[in-house]
């Protein structure tokens, strides 16, 4: 019978996976101890119950929704999926806050009908009309596809408004204290900046009534408990309240009462934000909070070790990784190595791929403890989906694109399933959805990078010699040898001295250059037996056709 002395299975089970997670040197683990630490216990309301800690992930919905927006919030979802494992289940939240109150700086070039937007510059983005036509304003078009990006990935999380906390008034006592601290935070900001800013710095940026702008203006505290400020308007001092969506707070002010206000324990951040999280940190402490915990992330470089910057337009967008990859390949990619600057460029997708399914099918395998620092164990957990352990792929994503590159440019899905009929089991796309997504992919890849790239050169005589020889084999070899068996093959004539190749290295490096027309390509075995025999010996015969065999 189950008892406390004799626990069930999945208990001892969930409780290893406990221990473990306490030492644990993953990254989502360090992060979530600090969680822990933070709240010994539990994170407990004045009556001493357990209420959820509260993750947030910010969004500026001047532009459209991209990689940055995915992999914050995936990172920080491991955290909390991490946090729940560490004190066996406690409740956690996840906001996903959308600083929509801003002011729109500037026209961005993906949108139509700029002049819409044009003609409210300095206008709160919930306050200017959609130039897409097909929402209330610009900010609840953007705010829309936000949700869905995330929907799109299964994430779990409550979406917030910042127009509707200020409009509605549910930041009215947060503004009020702001207006009450107001010497304090000044006197936090203004060594921070440059002398003719802090001629026109304030906390707190009034919406004009005679305009609708956000006002970058100076101002004069009247009556904080009232909400009261005096500024400058267009030529005339006036007194305005800033509650109830008459305001916006600048942003280090604004992040600071946001945390405040809706109680945030946890936010991660790019390094470019470094110093603001310092100065939020402050204002927090000013207003009676507690600055919530967090990592601060590397930035994505280009393949030219540059930062990646939405207005270059430089870098890889999300859409173009999953056309190329996977969604779990990007998640796995995002996963390792936070701390450190990413490449965010196609070359990097097809190991990215590979790396997911081999990290995949060693997790079973593993003892508990390894399995809490494999990348895949975190992934599959991000959304509350705990099965794929184990789950192979028959073909790699590296040898798929070898075969492709050898169809050509023009290959098609079909024509790639046949060929994988000779090396998967049960070839029918059904069977092996995940598989026939990379065909997609694989499609893609090389017709864009990799078609452009390939040329065949012609071997070397001893190269040609070796060349032959590999061809008498596999005319003398039955369809169906194994991939290993090939590539004893390959490796015997590599190794014979006859042919003078040198290292084998080198004979595998003349087998991708002559044969597949890549510096680099797959264990030959492995690729022969996908391709065939038949098709191999096609490939030798073109490569030697023209060439002169050398006499014994």
């Amino acid at each position: 019978m189950e008892n406390a002395e004799n626990p069930a299975p999945l208990d001892l089970l969930t409780a290893r996976v406990t221990e473990a997670a306490l030492a644990s040197k993953a990254w989502p683990f360090e992060e979530a101890r600090k969680l822990v630490k933070r709240f010994p216990g539990g994170k407990r309301d004045a009556n001493g119950d357990l209420v959820p800690v509260l993750f947030e992930t910010g969004y500026g919905p001047s532009g459209l929704p991209h990689i940055g927006t995915f992999q914050e919030v995936l990172r920080t979802t491991l955290v909390r999926r991490a946090y729940e494992t560490l004190t066996g289940g406690h409740p956690t939240r996840l906001i996903a806050f959308s600083d929509d109150m801003d002011g729109l700086r500037k026209v961005p070039d993906n949108v139509p009908n700029k002049a819409v937007l044009a003609e409210k510059l300095g206008h709160p983005l919930t306050r200017i009309p959609d130039p897409f036509g097909t929402h209330e304003s610009f900010a609840h078009h953007n705010n829309a596809m936000l949700c869905t990006f995330l929907d799109q990935f299964g994430f779990e999380y409550e979406f917030v408004s910042a127009s509707d906390r200020y409009n509605s008034g549910q930041f009215d006592d947060a503004l009020k204290n702001v207006l009450a601290k107001y010497d304090a935070i000044m006197a936090i900001m203004l060594p921070t900046l440059r002398e003719e800013r802090r001629r026109t710095y304030s906390p707190v940026l009034p919406i004009s009534e005679k305009n609708g702008e956000v006002l970058q203006v100076p101002i004069e505290v009247v009556d904080a408990q009232a909400g009261l400020v005096r500024f400058e308007d267009q030529g005339e001092m006036v007194v305005q309240s800033i509650l109830g969506g008459k305001s916006k707070l600048q942003w280090k002010v604004d992040w600071a009462m946001r945390w405040c206000a809706l109680g945030v324990d946890y936010e991660m951040c790019g390094k470019d934000l470094t110093d603001s999280v310092t100065q939020s940190g402050r204002i927090t402490q000013v207003l009676g909070g507690k600055r919530p915990e967090g990592l601060i992330y590397e930035l994505f470089l280009d393949e030219n070790g540059e930062k990646i910057s939405k207005s270059k337009g430089n870098g890889l967008t999300i859409e173009q990784w999953l056309e190329y990859g996977s969604e779990e390949s990007l998640g796995f990619y995002l996963f390792r190595e936070p701390k450190s600057a990413k490449s965010l460029h196609a070359g990097i997708i097809p190991r990215a791929v590979d790396e997911y399914w081999q990290f995949r099918e060693k997790l079973p395998s593993q003892p508990v403890e390894q399995q809490l620092g494999n990348p895949v164990w975190h992934l599959l957990r991000a959304n509350g989906y705990h099965g794929g352990d184990g789950d192979t792929l028959p073909v790699t994503y590296g040898l798929l694109l070898n075969l492709v590159g050898v169809l050509g440019a023009q290959a098609t899905r079909g024509q790639v399933w046949s060929y994988l009929a000779n090396y998967v089991e049960n070839a029918d796309p059904a069977a092996h959805p995940a598989l026939d997504t990379l065909v997609t992919s694989a499609l893609a890849y090389n017709r864009d990078f990799v078609a452009p790239t390939l040329k065949r050169r012609k071997p070397e005589p001893n190269e040609a010699a070796a060349l032959a020889a590999l061809d008498a084999e596999l005319a003398a070899t039955e369809d169906g040898a194994s991939a290993e068996d090939l590539q004893t093959m390959v490796y015997e004539i590599g190794k014979d001295p006859h042919y003078g190749i040198g290292a084998l290295r080198d004979w595998f490096k003349a087998l991708y250059e002559t044969l597949l027309g890549s510096a680099q390509g797959p264990r030959m075995g492995s690729f022969i037996a996908l391709y065939g025999i038949e098709g191999t010996r096609r490939l030798i015969a073109e490569a030697l056709e023209g060439v002169e065999l050398p006499t014994e």
